[in-house]
């Protein structure tokens, strides 16, 4: 078996990469496609979702998207997110970087900033606070941001089996975190690349791998000599098989 391999050989440190967006913008899709790629060429890749990805960030998970939890104020839900967020990069995140592994992960810091900050309505401050503590100075060292369209489209998505705490919402709540999450790549444009989303999945995995193209070369030469690998995104799923929605989307 061939020996997984770290993407960063000068100083045997992985890479941080995390994807962002709305709900239903795609970034479990482009996640798997991602991660699948890599390991094809002897990357070690682990592919995480926050909240959760622990044993204790996913009941921490369940608190939050619990509809029957409508109680939970705007506070306790920063705590909870950043509680389950530090579980995840003390447990995993760091460990795996430490050994040279790619950690692929649905949602991060800027999910908080846009729900929690601009979302509900709490210190942006207080915020960033929060995530720096949570984060024990970790930092993605690079994240997409995929954008499928308006706040009434991501939510339409999201909830077409169902809507948990979060989508609840509604739609100003939503056009809040949409304008979060634009400000934020505004602000940090070297490590936040918006992609498109709202297209053919073939013509978004290729934008991704366009933004990612500095930390693995070789994904220039697939761009340009490789069209079957993104093509077969756009197959339809072979009969008798549906993907099955993990439990509750993901934010935070």
């Amino acid at each position: 078996m061939e020996q997984a391999y770290s993407p960063s050989a000068q100083d045997g440190r992985g890479l941080f990469i995390t994807f962002e967006g709305g709900d239903g913008a795609g970034k479990s899709t482009h996640i798997r496609f991602l991660a699948s790629v890599l390991r094809k060429r002897s990357y070690e890749v682990l592919s995480l979702r926050e909240p959760g990805g622990t044993r204790i960030g996913e009941k921490l998970r369940r608190v939050v998207l619990d509809p029957g939890n409508e109680e939970l104020s705007a506070e306790s839900e920063l705590l909870v997110f950043e509680a389950a967020r530090a579980q995840l990069v003390s447990e995993v995140v760091k460990p795996a970087l430490a050994r040279g592994a790619v950690v692929l992960c649905d949602r991060f810091t800027d999910s908080t900033v846009a729900y929690q900050a601009y979302g509900r309505g709490l210190s942006l401050d207080f915020v960033q606070s929060a995530n720096a503590f949570a984060c024990q100075g970790l930092s993605p060292d690079r994240t997409v941001l995929l954008t499928a369209g308006g706040s009434s489209t991501s939510i339409k998505r999201a909830t077409r089996r169902g809507a948990d705490r979060m989508e609840r919402s509604g739609q100003e709540f939503y056009e809040r975190v949409a304008c979060g999450f634009k400000e934020a790549a505004q602000r940090d444009p070297a490590r936040i690349r918006v992609v498109e989303s709202a297209g053919k999945r073939s013509a978004t995995a290729r934008a991704v791998f366009e933004q990612l193209c500095d930390l693995f070369p070789w994904m220039s030469d697939d761009l340009k000599s490789n069209p079957a690998l993104f093509a077969r995104l756009d197959r339809p799923p072979k009969r008798g098989h549906r993907g099955k929605r993990q439990n509750g989307a993901n934010r935070g």
